[in-house]
């Protein structure tokens, strides 16, 4: 329901299109112009940068200005020459460790020497289109890393936090901290455990308030609101210092150790690098998920090393710190609603202003505030989540090995003990992987026959960049092991792919045999392909048919039992199976459990016949198959209540299946069903208010988000209101009706704009009737009084929905309020 496109309420002005939906815009003189979603992101970049480029810049023991320079850079360059358009660059909590020991051993200049040398091995390997092979990295190095770093950085700004000086090393800080415990300084505690608390609890500010006030980034407000504090307090605590611009240091030559200079590069090199490129890809799933279609291209990962090496030569010949692309302000940047590069580049622009106007109101920050916002960032550089994904694919050891180099040894050390180990745990269970490609008959194929690890990647990325956008693709798998990297790899394209109009289908192990299909038809190929074409022939037996759960919906027609009177051949034939009694009834056939077979006669007033045994034994498959899968899950939804998001209401016709078309579940729509998916007019004396209850329930009550009106061709209503049937008001169906007939009077009245489908004219007067009918049952909600009210306060939307069952497609209504048109649902609308 994400991709629904609410129908809007009266007097509400529609949106604006300069050219239709899924065209291409008119040609003309381009003019340079900044959309108001790129304004309001940018802004909320700025908030989160300004606060975290300070706290980054004091963790490394550089000028705090360099910080400021790094965040500008990186807005300004990388967001320009980049190829991730929402990806936000600066200065990296990743990177802290790196640059603080750089600058202990060989001092700032030489430090901001490295990084334009950085700069210049990111512009050799962009030149060399050799970016995606750094996701052959395996997840759990990249994020044991991460971890190391986010422990040592942690550490060394507990120190800072107590009001005390860190030390070089993680040992050296752990064996100092309790002599440190034991010279607090309540002001710089009191501070940092303010700062912290308002980190940690702004989140979680419950209702609308919350939903208001968390637009304002957590960091500034804990950083604003410990400055206050220690100003009104006249706590005399270490504040930020910027010297004049006019001394600010600028890069020097290198001076030092020719191989510790290299390894100080490499080591630069490949954290900017490693952290950019898996912040692009973030970026790039984020986008995935948004309705609708994406503006927005897909990383160039070569030209995002380009503009990083650019961005971190600017830098650092301007006594800046390290730039990498950053995913917190990514990930803010995506979220607030950025379309282009713009964003990025104006949060450059605010940086510049706030570093050359905001100076006083800067120096007015304690240290031992920007101490706890970076050791928070430090703490959540160790995610429970990647250790939980890492501990499934296999790979702990990697990541503990590589966390714990990083943290006793340095992070290039560390590292390169994490590559070693995956590198011997790879060759364990590395065989021979082959990766091709072919297109036959218009569909790409991937075969994949092998074990897939992190050294298959770039090959298995390659083959995959080789389908073209909206084509249709297969990827065969032939093998029993995928890890982490591979798993990414894979699922992130097939998302991407989907989201761009292709469509993707994984097979197992046996060509055109579906993972998900049941094992009957994985068994039997030519029995798959008799079923999936429709054969003739009787349903395979309970005895040779298991359908798992999850499968595609018509897998599970194989639970079909027999039929009562089935045609002499196939009579004859299964004597065993089959065989009437004496009464005339039917025995249950064969397989039938024994708890079943009561239900099996069908002249028994108290036991359903045939049918009635379809549908307790579907009820059985349920328990055996599918409700020790969703226990869990209906457990919680029975502890915490139903929390649906949208109000369906629909058709009771046999042929549309909600959830089937919705792509939802237990505790995600609250359904109403009717005939005719008919919505009284208030007032109108129907003899019953259950419609009416249901959407007060679902608007007052449950405090749902939209209400969708679905109608669907076909319609038997829809029929009986065209004929002679909808003059009969002596039969509950006849009373029922009458509120159907707004809608016919809505379909003859030659004024009113008639509703119709894009691309077509309606098929005939009941298809017509059918879109009138949603239209007006949308007319009849905004009728309620609860209705009406949520619209007001901005609180709901309206949708209406048209199913053609015959096509299995989905019609969306727009232009509502003035030419009511029903647009066809794409796969791409639907991709999340």
């Amino acid at each position: 329901m994400s991709a629904c496109v609410p129908a809007h309420a009266r007097g509400s002005k529609p949106t604006e299109r300069t050219h239709p939906p899924h065209s291409p815009p008119p040609p003309g003189r381009r003019r340079f112009r900044i959309a108001g979603s790129d304004l309001s992101a940018s802004i909320t970049v700025f908030l989160i940068a300004l606060p975290l480029s300070l706290g980054i810049a004091l963790a490394t023991g550089a000028p705090l200005q360099a910080g400021l320079v790094a965040a500008a850079v990186g807005g300004l360059v990388a967001g320009r020459l980049g190829g991730s358009p929402l990806q936000v660059s600066g200065p990296a909590a990743g990177l802290t460790v790196v640059t603080a020991d750089l600058i202990q051993h060989y001092g700032w200049r030489t430090t901001c020497a490295v990084t334009v040398l950085a700069g210049l091995v990111q512009l050799a390997l962009g030149s060399l289109r050799v970016a995606r092979t750094a996701l052959a990295v395996s997840p759990a190095i990249v994020h044991g890393m991460l971890a190391g770093i986010g422990v040592t950085i942690a550490v060394a700004q507990l120190h800072i936090a107590l009001g005390g000086t860190p030390q070089s090393s993680v040992p050296d800080n752990l064996r100092v901290l309790p002599a440190q415990l034991t010279q607090l300084r309540p002001d710089a505690v009191s501070v940092s455990v303010l700062t912290l608390a308002v980190l940690l609890l702004w989140p979680r500010i419950p209702g609308r308030a919350g939903d208001r006030l968390r637009k304002v980034p957590g960091a500034l407000v804990a950083v604003a609101g410990a400055t206050a504090v220690a100003a009104l307090a006249g706590l005399a605590l270490p504040q930020v210092h910027l010297p004049s611009w006019s001394s600010h240091a600028l890069a020097g030559l290198p001076d030092g150790p020719v191989l510790g200079l290299i390894a100080a590069v490499l080591t630069t090199t490949l954290v900017c690098s490693v952290e950019s490129l898996l912040s692009a890809v973030a970026a790039d799933k984020l986008l995935a998920t948004r309705p609708g279609p994406v503006p927005v291209k897909r990383s160039d990962l070569d030209r995002e090393l380009l503009g990083q090496g650019a961005a971190n030569i600017v830098s650092g010949s301007l006594g800046g710190l390290p730039v990498t692309g950053v995913a917190v302000r990514t990930a803010a940047n995506v979220r607030a609603g950025a379309v282009s590069r713009n964003s990025t580049m104006l949060h450059g622009v605010l940086v510049v202003i706030a570093a050359l106007l905001m100076v006083p109101l800067l120096e007015l920050i304690p240290l031992a505030s920007l101490a706890a916002l970076v050791m928070a960032i430090g703490i959540r550089m160790v995610s429970l989540h990647h250790i939980r994904t890492v501990t499934r694919h296999r790979e702990a050891l990697v990541y503990a090995v590589t966390t714990l180099g990083v943290i006793c040894l340095g992070v290039l050390e560390g590292v390169a003990l994490g590559i070693a180990v995956a590198v011997g745990v790879a060759l364990h269970r590395l065989t021979r992987t082959r990766i091709r490609h072919e297109e036959e008959g218009g569909v790409h194929h991937v075969h994949v026959r092998g074990q897939l690890t992190f050294l298959a990647v770039p090959r298995l990325s390659r083959a995959l960049h080789l389908v073209p956008q909206g084509a249709d693709a297969v990827v065969a798998l032939d093998g029993s092991f995928m890890d982490h990297a591979a798993f990414e790899t894979l699922q992130d394209w097939q998302q991407t792919h989907t989201a761009r109009g292709g469509t993707v289908r994984i097979t197992g192990r046996r060509p055109g045999v579906r993972i998900a299909e049941p094992a009957v038809l994985a068994a039997d190929p030519a029995r798959g392909a008799a079923a999936r074409n429709g054969a003739a022939g009787r349903a395979p037996s309970g005895t040779d048919c298991r359908c798992r759960p999850w499968t595609p919906w018509r897998n599970h027609q194989c639970e079909r039992p027999p039929a009562v009177n089935p045609p002499p051949d196939e009579r004859s034939a299964s004597d065993d199976k089959f065989t009437p009694a004496a009464d005339g009834t039917a025995p249950a056939p064969a397989g039938t459990p024994p708890a079943l077979a009561h239900v099996s006669g069908a002249g028994d007033a108290t036991s359903p016949g045939i049918g009635g045994l379809q549908l307790v034994r579907g009820i059985s498959a349920f328990q055996r198959n599918t409700a020790p899968l969703v226990r869990e899950e209906l457990a919680r939804l029975a502890r915490e209540g139903q929390r649906p998001t949208q109000l369906f209401l629909t058709c009771a016709d046999s042929r549309l299946v909600t959830s089937m078309i919705t792509s939802s579940g237990p505790g995600d729509l609250f359904v109403v069903r009717n005939v005719g998916n008919l919505v009284p007019a208030p007032g109108e004396e129907s003899g019953d208010d259950s419609v009416a209850a249901a959407i007060e329930y679902a608007v007052d009550v449950l405090a749902v988000r939209s209400i969708t009106v679905c109608g669907h061709s076909g319609c038997g209503a829809m029929q009986a209101l065209l004929g002679s049937a909808a003059s009969g008001d002596g039969t509950p169906l006849g009373r029922w009706l009458r509120h159907g007939r707004p809608s016919l009077e809505r379909m003859d009245d030659a004024s009113a704009p008639p509703a119709r489908l894009a691309g077509r004219a309606a098929a005939d007067a009941v298809e017509r009737l059918c879109l009138a009918n949603v239209v007006q049952q949308l007319e009849h909600l905004r009728a309620h009084e609860s209705v009406a009210r949520a619209l007001e306060a901005g609180r709901l939307e309206l949708h209406g929905l048209y199913f053609h069952v015959g096509e299995a497609q989905t019609y969306l209504l727009t232009g509502a309020d003035r030419e009511p048109v029903f647009e066809r649902v794409r796969e791409v609308d639907l991709a999340v």
